[in-house]
């Protein structure tokens, strides 16, 4: 049997880095933006939770908070996954059991 994880405890990386990470230490998304190279709209399509967190990106906010990126990434594809199950209509696909 396999253990299914209900998709509203998959959250996306973004959102919990606005929240517990960037938020209490104050730090504007502009600040970030100039730090990482990286413009002001990609950073707030992270943290808003409307882009993907790439690998790239995981580095730098690990680099800049000392949040691992690997966990980062983990909760990224944790999220992805129970977005995809989400969309796919499971009685359409015939298994080859």
């Amino acid at each position: 049997m396999t253990l299914k994880m209900h998709p509203s405890l998959a959250v996306h990386p973004g959102d919990w880095l606005k929240s517990e990470v960037v938020e209490p230490r104050g730090v504007a998304i502009g600040d970030i933006a100039d730090n990482f190279h990286v413009s002001r709209q990609a950073v707030s399509a992270v943290l808003n939770g409307r882009a993907a967190l790439s690998a790239s990106m995981a580095i730098k906010f690990e680099r800049a908070f000392g949040v691992r990126a690997e966990t980062l990434l983990r909760m990224q594809a944790r999220y992805d996954l129970a977005r995809a199950h989400e969309a796919i209509d499971d009685e359409h696909i015939r298994a080859y059991a």
